[in-house]
C-alpha cells in the first residue's frame, strides 16, 4: 500500500506542475518552451518507471513517441499520466499475471505451512526458497532485468537479486535479506540441516510471504 501511495504522490506532483504551467496568465518564449520540455521529460520518465511493461499506458506513450515531434504535445503525456494516477488510486493496475503468480506462490507457502505444522522444517525451507527464486525471476521479467547471462545461461538467484537492487526495484537492505533467505534455502538443499532450526524456517516463510506482497510480480 505504501508503494502505491508513493507512486500516486509522484504523479500528483508532476500533474500539479503541469496544471500550474497551463494556468493563465502563462509566460511565453524560450523559458516557457524549456519548462514544457522538462515537464514532458519528467512525465515520460514517471510513466516508464511506474507503469507495468507492456501496459496500455506504456503503449500509448510509445505511440506518441513514434509520431513527429510537432504533433507530440505535453497535454497528451499529461492525459496518460492522469489515467495512470487515477487507476493506481482505484487499485485497477494489478495485472492478471500478478494475480496468477500470487495464487501460485500462495500454494507453495500453504504447502510449507503444512510441512512446518508436521515438523518437516527441511522440506519446508526448500519449498519456500524455491518459491522465492521463482518470484525473483518473475520480478526481473516484470522490470526488464535480464534473467540470462551473455552466453545464454540462466542467472543464479543471487545474481538476479543484485540486479534488482541495481535497477532500484528495492533497496540494499532488502537485497541483503533476500541473500540471507537464499542462504538458508541452500543449507537445506545441501543437507546442512543443523545450520538452522524450525523457528528460522517459520521466519523465512513469513518474510518471503511479506516480500511477495510488497513486491508483486
Amino acid at each position: 500500500m505504501a508503494d502505491i501511495e508513493k507512486m500516486v504522490a509522484q504523479l500528483d506532483e508532476l500533474i500539479g506542475q503541469y496544471e500550474e504551467f497551463i494556468r493563465p496568465p502563462r509566460a511565453e518564449g524560450a523559458d516557457s518552451s524549456n519548462q514544457a520540455r522538462l515537464l514532458v521529460s519528467r512525465l515520460e520518465s514517471a510513466i516508464d518507471r511506474l507503469a507495468l511493461p507492456g501496459s496500455s499506458y506504456v503503449k500509448q506513450l510509445d505511440l506518441h513517441r513514434s509520431e513527429k515531434r510537432t504533433r507530440y504535445k505535453i497535454h497528451d503525456v499529461y492525459s496518460i499520466a492522469l489515467g495512470l494516477r487515477d487507476d493506481l488510486k482505484a487499485g485497477w493496475t494489478e495485472s492478471v499475471i500478478e494475480l496468477v503468480h500470487a495464487d501460485t506462490h500462495s500454494d507453495y507457502l500453504e504447502m510449507s505451512d503444512t510441512l512446518l505444522g508436521s515438523g518437516y522444517k527441511d522440506a519446508a525451507a526448500v519449498i519456500v526458497g524455491t518459491a522465492l527464486e521463482v518470484h525473483i525471476r518473475a520480478l526481473c521479467v516484470k522490470h526488464g532485468v535480464d534473467i540470462e547471462l551473455a552466453d545464454g545461461a540462466p542467472k543464479k538467484a543471487n545474481t538476479m537479486n543484485a540486479d534488482l537492487k541495481k535497477a532500484d526495484v528495492y533497496a540494499t537492505l532488502q537485497e541483503k535479506q533476500v541473500t540471507a533467505w537464499m542462504d538458508l534455502r541452500n543449507q537445506a538443499a545441501h543437507g546442512n540441516y543443523e545450520k538452522y532450526d524450525i523457528t528460522e524456517v517459520r521466519a523465512l516463510a513469513n518474510g518471503v510471504r511479506d516480500f511477495m506482497l510488497k513486491y508483486p510480480a
